[in-house]
């Protein structure tokens, strides 16, 4: 969404909330960088309701907004599967070439194997929330599956690209029942707090570049 034609001062976020917007506002920022934006296939073409209040403060603002969905996950240095990896520690990473686009399923491994409370207890140390898991190998976990964000339907690929635990954002009630029935541990990270680093990473990016002003806000969300 266009705004002012020079930009000095960016906000950085997962979704452009109201609560996002107004914090920009308050700091006089010139553009909004996320990952979440508005317009997303399949909904409502109306401009009503939240949507339009988000939009009218853009506008009477003249805030840009910039929106970057699956190219920020799928990023090779500054996407969300990507930076999770370099959250957490892992090496040898690779994508799972048979799930297109490239890079939304990857694969990596911890540096030591570690129980399924190990890797529960580095999630949550790492992303500051608790993960939703369910332990179902009775060996150590050493590579690892994950798609950030709503990535749950992709269980069935994690297993058959080998790995022994598979992280997501997001859990659905068969989720479970797969990750019992294949043999692989499971871990819901959460959606918000597993693609915060997408767009702190491109924010970095874009600050020591070209030298403006860059600030990342985390909007909390338990989701």
């Amino acid at each position: 969404m266009q705004g002012k034609s020079e930009i000095a001062k960016v906000i950085t976020g997962v979704t452009a909330t109201q609560a996002l917007i107004d914090q920009a506002i308050t700091q006089q920022a010139d553009a909004i960088l996320v990952h979440h934006g508005y317009f997303w296939k399949g909904e409502a073409q109306e401009i009503t309701g939240m949507k339009q209040r988000r939009i009218k403060a853009l506008l009477a603002h003249n805030i840009n907004l910039i929106a970057y969905h699956l190219p920020l996950d799928v990023h090779p240095e500054f996407g969300n599967n990507r930076q999770l990896a370099h959250v957490l520690g892992l090496v040898d990473i690779s994508s799972v070439s048979s799930v297109k686009p490239e890079g939304l399923l990857m694969l990596g491994e911890l540096p030591d194997a570690m129980s399924h409370v190990g890797l529960a207890s580095l999630i949550e140390e790492k992303l500051d929330r608790p993960p939703l898991s369910e332990a179902v190998i009775d060996r150590p976990i050493k590579k690892l599956a994950w798609c950030t964000g709503g990535g749950q339907g992709f269980i069935e690929q994690a297993v058959m690209a080998g790995a022994d635990a598979f992280i997501t954002g997001e859990v659905s009630e068969q989720t479970i029942h797969t990750a019992r029935e294949m043999g692989i541990d499971f871990y819901s990270a959460g959606h918000h707090a597993t693609e915060r680093y997408g767009a702190k990473a491109l924010g970095e990016y874009v600050a020591d570049t070209y030298g403006l002003n860059v600030s990342f806000i985390d909007i909390p969300n338990p989701a």
